[in-house]
């Protein structure tokens, strides 16, 4: 019987040695005191642990290396996620945008199903608190791993599941990429993704706490946009958030060097001449007020002071002396709200790690290492990343039961 080392007790880890086990006997190594560290934070602590989309969207989703994935998905896809785990006990749910959760919005009932086949799993051998130190081989294969600087454990195959960088908390320290890059695997440039902005502009501590719904956010360089899409998102102390936020940031990385252009539509729904119309109905009603005095109805009581000053229009001029030049200024400010762009948050702010190990150095159908015989990669540690709702834990599911799989040799 086979033995194979999986590195990592995570969401792709457990799910390669829940797999591997069925024929081999498996040691599965963490490095925290229990499994599912960062899936117990996953979806704000409910879990979303897949999306119940068709398998076009789940592609569309992915927003690196997509085509990558095509066996690992078809071979355990969405609807098999589902299945394995109410088989194994967890009724799941789903809700808006295809999203699956767990029925009891706990995360850690999904780890704990997960949990329960390991250990009824006598050809698992669990070890919690255990560092590796480095991966092991011989005569250009795998041969082992030793763990806590001293200790090796010899075995046919390793499955490499340590995940990227974000929430560093939960132990994702990128300790996989140094063992990919010692046995000469080539790393593509690590970034934060699914993550808040940074911005310079000084009225964003006053706009503190703001949510903004049904706005659209459009992101551009020169004549290339990169992102333009309608939604919700949230001002912050450093700079913008929210689900729309979190999305474009996965578009964002090969321009970071670049000038980019961001600016929110107020008033997406409403062309310029609806909206100029709209303006004149409320300076109707309050026409003998100052101008500063004339917006409330049209927008939020935070962003008024910043709108006012970006329009040049003097906020104590009564609305009745406002020019339809100003009037028209206005409008562009509000359908082209600009942001200043500061960069990205940091890792301890990331739902994902952008990049990873290069996926043209992996069989894509096997998750085996094209370098080094007998070593596996699954989960968050390859360079595939996919954006929210479902798709990257997918991801996690799908690259460890085929990286279990095959290292089992089935």
């Amino acid at each position: 019987m086979k033995k194979i080392v999986v590195i990592g007790g995570g969401a792709a880890g457990m799910m390669a040695a829940i797999t591997a086990a069925s024929s081999s006997k498996v040691v599965l190594i963490e490095k925290n005191d229990r499994l599912g560290k960062k899936l117990f934070i996953t979806g704000k602590g409910r879990c979303n642990l897949t999306n119940a989309c068709d398998d076009s969207r789940f592609f569309s989703s992915v927003t690196t290396n997509s085509k990558f994935l095509y066996s690992a998905f078809y071979s355990f896809d969405n609807n098999m996620t589902i299945d394995f785990f109410e088989k194994a006990g967890l009724p799941v749910k789903v809700e808006r945008g295809d999203r699956v959760f767990p029925v009891s919005d706990h995360s850690s009932d999904v780890i704990g199903v997960l949990k329960t086949l390991i250990n009824r799993n006598t050809n698992i051998e669990l070890m919690l608190n255990t560092r590796v130190s480095d991966i092991l081989s011989e005569d250009g294969k795998i041969s082992g791993v030793r763990i806590n600087d001293d200790r090796e454990i010899y075995c046919d195959a390793v499955i490499l599941c340590t995940g990227g960088c974000s929430y560093p908390l939960t132990g994702s320290t990128g300790d996989g990429y140094q063992f990919a890059g010692r046995v000469g695997h080539s790393i593509a440039d690590l970034n934060p993704s699914l993550v808040p902005f940074n911005l310079s502009d000084s009225f964003c501590k006053d706009a503190m706490g703001l949510s903004l719904k049904n706005v659209s956010l459009n992101i551009s360089t020169g004549k290339k946009k990169i992102f333009a899409e309608q939604g919700e998102l949230l001002f912050t102390h450093f700079g913008i958030s929210g689900p729309l936020v979190i999305k474009a940031s996965a578009y964002m990385h090969r321009y970071l060097d670049k000038k980019l252009r961001l600016f929110i539509d107020l008033k997406p729904a409403l062309s310029e001449d609806e909206l100029d119309a709209r303006i004149l109905k409320d300076f109707n009603k309050y026409i003998n007020k100052n101008f500063n005095n004339s917006l409330s109805d049209l927008l939020p009581l935070k962003l008024i002071a910043p709108v006012i000053e970006r329009s040049g229009i003097d906020r104590y001029k009564k609305v009745h002396s406002i020019s339809k030049e100003e009037r028209m200024r206005l409008v562009r400010v509000i359908k082209e709200f600009e942001l200043e762009f500061a960069g990205l948050r940091d890792f301890d702010e990331a739902i994902i790690t952008k990049g990873g190990i290069n996926v043209k150095e992996i069989n894509p159908s096997t998750m085996e290492s094209k370098l080094l015989p007998g070593l596996y990669f699954a989960g968050e540690v390859i360079d595939v990343d996919a954006l929210t709702g479902g798709f990257n834990l997918q991801i996690s599911w799908s690259t460890g039961r085929l990286a279990g799989l095959c290292a089992a040799g089935e």
